[in-house]
This record gives structure tokens, C-alpha cells and sequence, in this order.
């Protein structure tokens, strides 16, 4: 057992308690990391809610230098800087169809407390302390199974690379995987957090006609027309959020992505589409109140689609992602903020697009 610092929940309301627990020796296939980096996600706080035993240490979205390579690990070295995404059990029919995003163990092993083995790696006082992601990355180590870990650019900076392996491979990879947009069509992202954010420079990446970003905060709106936006809508100034996106568009926008939550935000993607348009939900929430699904969808032959981490291949995805950002055509720099591990729990509530947290 190796000692590390984590940052625990004992409570789902606790705050973070930054202290020493053991962590477990790396197995076949599994790799021991130091952490360099961590994004803060709101699906850290979600997975408080979930009714995972407590201690918990949450954190799925680490980067960081490999420190020991388990047996049958192939592929990764000591030193190999390195970013983790979600957890995958490798045999299920989607894993080998090459679909691990819609891995058929997703839930019992990323918000299982556990890792893809069944067990845990984290103890306290010989006591099992539950997992999450499979790395429990807001922690000084980590033992990660190679699967889920992505070797990465030694040349960029890691706490830049660590959100990419959640929040921004989710947003980006709405668009560029799963819409994949035509040149000439439009797309409306509605909420200006990170996953907002990274679908915008994803948008402009596809080099979409019109990207049109709607939120209520204004210096958000103003960072999304640097990011690719090219047309902005503050639902809070505007009497009528679809009536503005349909003028800006001539009858409405080909795709919608939400990343609100908001049943208002989501009846509005809905309803800005065109014809024959698309809409993805990102949020795990959002309930839409007396939703005629007739009128709203069926008859003006509309898709919603659910989606997880945006069809991303992390192995593949996460690479070409830095290779955007090296050349500029994705500057995720500047939605990121960074913070010291020490302030963790001030961190968790501070107003910024995206928080990381770095490691000593």
C-alpha cells in the first residue's frame, strides 16, 4: 500500500477534507500515476447524490505522469504523461465493437464506487474507501487501468489536457462526433459553461455557417464570440429566445445542444430548430413541463438523441484534441482557471468557466 493525499467526502453535503489514505498496489493491466492535474466537473457533485458509500474521493477528470507499469501493460512507461477518461470493462459487445463510450458496465463501474476489477483501490485505516471513474483523480496517485488511461503530448501543459477526458471531449465531441455539421448549417449551443464552451470551438472547428451561444451571463457570451461564436442571444435582454434564433437563421437552426439542464433552456433548443432539426440534451437534468411531443417533435420531424461523453474515443479523441489546441483552433486555455489542490474546497464554488485543480 502506498500513502497518498486525496480529498475526501465523508457527507454528500460535506465539504472537502484533504487528508492520507492508502492506496492499493497496481495490478495486471493497471497503471500507478502521480497526479499532476484535475478538472472540477459538475459531475463530481452529481456523484455525491448518487448513494455511493461514503468516504468517497471523487475527481474524473486527472492527467498525469506514469509512476509504475503494472504486468501486461503495453504501450505506456514510466514517465509517459498521461490523461484518464471513463472506465470501461473492455469485453462487453459495445467495448470490442469499438463503442466504449456505451461501455454495458458504464454505471456499475464509473459510479460504482469502484473500479473496472469490482474492488477498490483507496483504504482508510484498512477501511474501503469508494472510487469514482475508476481513478478517484482528485488524489496526489491514482491506479488507473491502461485501458482508460490516454498517453498524451509531453510538450502541454497537463492541467490544460486533464478536463478533456470529461467535460470538453463531451461538449466538442457532440459536434464533431456525433452532428458532424455540413459548412453551411447552424447550430445553437444553449448554456456558456465548459461542455458550452468546448461545443462552440467544436463548432468552429466543423467551420459552421452560424454558432449562435445563448446564456444569461454577458462576459460569458462575450468570451463565446472569441472562442467561434458567431452570434450571441442573453436570454435575459431578449423577449423571445426562439423568435431571435429563427431571425438570425431564416426559420431556424439545424442542430441544438443543450448544456443547461433547464426545462425552459431545453423547450427553447427544441423549438429553435428547423425542420427536420437535432437536438442533444448534455445535462443529466432538465424536466420540461406539458411537452407535446406530437406538435414539438413528431410533426416537424425533429431528433433528440442521447448521447454519453460524446462518442468519444478518448484513445483517439483526446490526441487530436491537443493537436487543435497546439495549432490554436482550440484554445481551451481560456476557459480554464487553476487552482492548488491545498484550496480544493474553495475551488468547488469559485464563478470561473472551469476550475483545475494542480497537484505539488
Amino acid at each position: 500500500m502506498k500513502k497518498i493525499q486525496v480529498g475526501i467526502t465523508r457527507k454528500p453535503d460535506a465539504p472537502y477534507e484533504i487528508t492520507e489514505v492508502e492506496l492499493a498496489e497496481p495490478k495486471s493491466g493497471e497503471v500507478l500515476v502521480k497526479n499532476v492535474a484535475c478538472g472540477l466537473c459538475h459531475t463530481d457533485e452529481f456523484g455525491r447524490t448518487i448513494g455511493l458509500r461514503m468516504p468517497l474521493v471523487l475527481g474524473h477528470e486527472g492527467a498525469g505522469i506514469v509512476e509504475q507499469v503494472g504486468p501486461g501493460v503495453h504501450g505506456l512507461e514510466v514517465g509517459d504523461h498521461v490523461a484518464f477518461s471513463y472506465a470501461t470493462c473492455g469485453y462487453c459487445k459495445n467495448c470490442i465493437s469499438g463503442k466504449p463510450y456505451y461501455c454495458l458496465n458504464f454505471n456499475a463501474i464509473n459510479f460504482g464506487g469502484v473500479s473496472a476489477d469490482g474492488e477498490t483501490k483507496l483504504f482508510e485505516q484498512g477501511k474501503p474507501v469508494s472510487m469514482f471513474f475508476g481513478q478517484s483523480s482528485l488524489a496526489s496517485h491514482s491506479v488507473v487501468n491502461a485501458r482508460n488511461v490516454v498517453k498524451v503530448d509531453k510538450e502541454v501543459d497537463l492541467a490544460m489536457i486533464a478536463p478533456f477526458g470529461c467535460g470538453i471531449q463531451t461538449g466538442s465531441g457532440a459536434v464533431l462526433n456525433v452532428l458532424k455539421p455540413e459548412m453551411d448549417e447552424t447550430i445553437a449551443i444553449f448554456g456558456c459553461g465548459a461542455v458550452g464552451m468546448s461545443a462552440i470551438m467544436g463548432a468552429a472547428v466543423a467551420g459552421c455557417e452560424k454558432i449562435i451561444a445563448v446564456g444569461g451571463n454577458a462576459n460569458s457570451l462575450k468570451l463565446a464570440m472569441e472562442l467561434g461564436a458567431t452570434h450571441t442571444v442573453n436570454r435575459k435582454e431578449v423577449d423571445d429566445v426562439v423568435a431571435t434564433i429563427h431571425d438570425i437563421t431564416g426559420g431556424g437552426v439545424n442542430y441544438a445542444i443543450d448544456t443547461s439542464g433547464n426545462g425552459t433552456m431545453i423547450l427553447n433548443a427544441i423549438r429553435s430548430t428547423a425542420y427536420h432539426g437535432t437536438i442533444i440534451p448534455l445535462a443529466p437534468t432538465g424536466v420540461i413541463d406539458s411537452f407535446d411531443i406530437g406538435s414539438e417533435v413528431l410533426m416537424q420531424m425533429r431528433t433528440i438523441k442521447g448521447i454519453d461523453e460524446g462518442e468519444s474515443n478518448p484513445q483517439f479523441y483526446i490526441p487530436k484534441l491537443i493537436r487543435l489546441y497546439k495549432e490554436g483552433r482550440f484554445p481551451v486555455d481560456k476557459i480554464i482557471t487553476k487552482y492548488p489542490f491545498r484550496d480544493l474546497e474553495a475551488a468547488r464554488y469559485r464563478q470561473v468557466i472551469k476550475a483545475v485543480v494542480t497537484m505539488d
